[in-house]
């Protein structure tokens, strides 16, 4: 174990986009980063491949252990051997149409896997005093009739994934007045960025529209456009659960922009930007319609401004054309690689 002359952080779902832009800003900020990831037969670490050149580095102040929050015994150790003084809770199985078609992983995960990081964390509190970020999210709202939500909205969840984190939203406060833990609920809206994974809807979007412009796709298959959804930048969304845990008080904040658009809105953003008319080229796939709909999310973040000073700075446009912007980059480099190779196996 490294010398601690640093804070230390622990990290669920490190390899994920928030876990990613997370250990960034701790890095930045001098932590010693800790990160929870699953064995797998292939790497899942691209996101972090620019954090490190070599784990084994000895003056590394990143560290990667296998592990599962659905593995009770191993979290607990985990945290109990690395005492670290803050917790961030980010695993989850969190794509929502997805959960609808594995509802009992997703609630293993995103439920009994926050149950476990909770108990873990209590354990620790007994002899070290630790602060505990639980990720939430805006889908716990789901079919909710007043606008904007707060943290004082009721739920109304309508997917598995929005059931499992309504749990684990009140297991975590449980454990705080409980037991005097540390621990914060971020109910964060979407967030995007150009690491969101290519199956949820936006990056779906700029992977497509890029992917046509440069003659490697012709169509893109899309469900609901209409849905209405409060979108940030996750790179802005981590600093928010950083500012949580350095807080004089535990609470719940409600992470978002105050501002609602609809999915159709992103594609012509999108596609505008590459001068392209989405018409052409968007259809729709009833695959892609959820059982039940959240029509209308839209977040009234003042709490967290008023205590934690966090406001967000990038606007909806500006977000869509960072990610079509990064999205172009990977294919042209795709279009290059074919055409490469296409031209190899001519000359062959």
């Amino acid at each position: 174990m490294p010398a601690r002359d640093r804070r230390r952080a622990l990290v669920t779902g490190v390899t994920g986009q928030d876990g990613s832009y997370l250990t960034e800003l701790l890095l930045e900020k001098g932590y010693e980063v800790h990160g929870v990831i699953r064995r797998a037969s292939t790497f899942n670490t691209e996101r972090l491949g620019h954090l490190y050149h070599d784990l084994h580095e000895p003056d590394t102040k990143l560290f990667l252990h296998y592990g599962d929050v659905t593995d009770a015994q191993r979290m607990t150790n985990l945290v109990l051997d690395l005492e670290p003084e803050e917790i961030y809770n980010l695993a989850a199985q969190s794509h929502v149409r997805v959960s609808f078609d594995e509802p009992m992983y997703t609630v293993d995960v995103a439920a009994n896997g926050t149950l476990a990081v909770l108990e873990a964390a209590r354990q620790l509190n007994k002899r070290k005093a630790v602060r505990l970020y639980q990720a939430s999210s805006s889908e716990m709202f789901g079919g909710v009739r007043d606008a904007p939500q707060s943290e004082a909205t009721p739920f109304y969840p309508r997917s598995p994934y929005a059931c499992a984190k309504v749990f684990a939203f009140h297991q975590t406060v449980n454990y705080r007045e409980a037991y005097d833990l540390f621990a914060c609920n971020g109910i964060l809206f979407n967030h995007e960025s150009p690491r969101r994974g290519e199956t949820f809807v936006t990056r779906k979007i700029t992977r497509a529209a890029t992917r046509i412009k440069e003659g490697l796709q012709e169509k893109l298959y899309l469900g609901n456009l209409d849905a209405k959804r409060d979108w940030g930048y996750a790179k802005e969304y981590v600093e928010a659960m950083w500012l949580m845990l350095q807080a004089d008080e535990p609470s719940d904040y409600v992470i978002a922009t105050h501002e609602t658009h609809t999915i159709r809105e992103f594609l012509e953003v999108a596609f505008q930007y590459l001068d392209l008319d989405w018409h052409d080229y968007v259809e729709i796939d009833p695959r892609y319609f959820r059982p039940t709909e959240v029509d209308l999310l839209l977040g009234d973040y003042s709490k967290a401004r008023n205590i934690l000073g966090w406001e967000p700075k990038t606007t909806f446009a500006q977000l869509a054309q960072i990610m079509v912007e990064a999205d172009w980059e990977l294919a042209r480099e795709e279009r290059f690689i074919k055409t490469f190779s296409r031209t190899l196996t001519e000359n062959a």
